[in-house]
């Protein structure tokens, strides 16, 4: 049987020589001074989805992009897209999204609006304050004497979304308001091992939560993660802020800023939980033109912390923004934050974080009457937890004689997070970008290196 390390390495190889080869054949033929089509009227992007995320594992299904140019005049800016995917990644998680995103349906406002419902049965979970938190890779390892369980850094989170965003011309040059809404439902519960183990042979069925508990379930224990917030909850949050939005392209800019600051504030009457909460959250993104249609170097700084209150643990892996590009926003690590890193790995009340990337559109084509150009970069991310969620309950905890508190807690140990990588580009009339990427974590502490397929530039 071929090991998993095996496949992933013929993965991220095969990926890898994509880099180098693809851009080559297509070269051979495209004409660079050939001008681009001005695309009008309804276009449609569709394809099956098959791709690949470390985190995540092979993921399978449909997604299509509904572009509406108007007249054209202000190609590549579109006047309406709809996008809707329906997909099922291996290790157990999905996606069922419909997106829209509009600056003609109210006036001088850009409307988004995603309903989204992300099951996924093996959602990661490494405890809380980044390297605070140890990390054992052994115990996960099942070539390893010390493992325990494939199982010990998962849960189950099957969450809906619902959100609109809105950003609005403020009558000064490039500023704008923003307000939005944003709604979850998440059930969280332990590992369904009994759905895992169907159709495994006897050497490789999980251990039940019952004699090898998880993490999750040893944060119950010690108190870390309340009874009554263990299984999840309903959040409902408005925001309201500021952006600076000078970018000339928003899809893949060359030039230009793009800032925006603003509050999160999820009362309690409204939530699972018997506080409100208030957090504040910061992002600066710039884009450097270097060379005219080919070379940049963009970089993206963030941060978010709690002002009033902590909200429930639960709700702490996400990232605030005033428009989701993605289907999820979840972090620090994995493959919309820190690529390389394990999903989930870098998890506080208050981050910081950054990305560096070099942005080179290698070749510009037509094919099947629509324009693509294939573009490949290079990157470094990241990140840290700068305010730390209280852990004091587990510093109170007796533990037993068979249980090291330092397997599990290392106090004072968070610090910077960094990882690197290299990615590929293939967008379609500007907007329709398959990207992929691969990162490897410069600490063991972080994981190894991960490999994600999916859509857009990052920022």
């Amino acid at each position: 049987m071929t090991k998993p390390k095996q496949v992933f390495r013929r993965v991220a190889l095969s990926i890898l020589l994509l880099f180098f080869i693809v851009p080559l054949i297509f070269a051979q033929d495209a004409d660079t001074t050939k001008k681009e089509k001005i695309k009008k009227g309804w276009n449609f992007g569709g394809l099956p989805v098959v791709s690949f995320d470390s985190d995540l594992g092979f993921q399978y299904g449909v997604l299509g992009s509904i572009y509406h140019y108007g007249d054209g005049s202000r190609y590549p800016e579109f006047d309406h897209n709809f996008y809707v995917e329906a997909s099922k990644f291996t290790k157990g998680s999905g996606i069922l999204r419909f997106a829209y995103e509009s600056d003609r349906l109210i006036k001088n406002a850009r409307l988004y609006f995603d309903v989204s419902y992300l099951p996924d049965d093996s959602y990661d979970f490494f405890g809380f304050n980044g390297y605070e938190a140890v990390y054992n890779e052994p115990w996960i390892n099942p070539d390893n004497v010390n493992y325990k369980t494939r199982a010990f850094y998962k849960m189950s989170n099957k969450m809906f979304r619902l959100r609109s965003d809105i950003h609005g011309k403020l009558g000064i040059k490039n500023l704008y308001w923003t307000a939005g809404a944003e709604f979850y439902n998440l059930k969280i519960g332990s590992v369904d091992i009994e759905k895992f183990n169907k159709g495994k042979d006897d050497e490789d069925l999980l251990p039940t939560v019952d004699s090898v508990p998880g993490l999750y379930e040893n944060y119950q224990t010690w108190g870390l993660i309340p009874d009554e917030d263990k299984n999840g909850g309903q959040v409902f949050g408005v925001k309201a802020g500021l952006m600076y939005d000078s970018r000339n392209v928003r899809a893949h800019p060359t030039k230009g800023i793009w800032t925006e600051i603003g509050l999160f504030y999820a009362p309690n009457f409204a939530n699972s939980v018997d506080h409100g909460y208030l957090k504040f959250y910061a992002t600066h993104r710039q884009y450097i033109n270097i060379v005219k249609r080919r070379l940049t170097f963009a970089y993206r700084i963030g941060y978010q912390s709690s002002l009033v209150n902590q909200g429930p643990w639960y709700t702490q892996q996400f990232i605030i923004t005033s428009a989701l590009r993605g289907a999820t926003s979840d972090g620090l690590g994995g493959g919309k934050t820190l690529r390389g890193i394990k999903r989930n790995r870098v998890v506080g009340d208050g981050v910081l974080y950054g990305n560096l990337e070099l942005r080179w559109k290698v070749v510009y084509f037509q094919f099947i009457g629509q324009n693509f150009y294939i573009g490949l970069n290079g990157f470094a991310d990241a990140g840290q937890v700068v305010k730390l969620i209280p852990t004091t309950a587990a510093q109170d905890y007796e533990f037993g004689v068979d249980v090291e508190e330092s397997d599990y807690f290392d106090y004072g140990a968070e610090k910077l997070h960094i990882s690197y990588g290299a990615g590929l580009r293939i967008a379609m009339n500007e907007n329709f970008i398959i990207s992929c990427d691969y990162g490897r974590a410069l600490k063991a502490d972080d994981g190894t290196s991960g490999v994600y397929i999916g859509l857009n530039y990052l920022f």
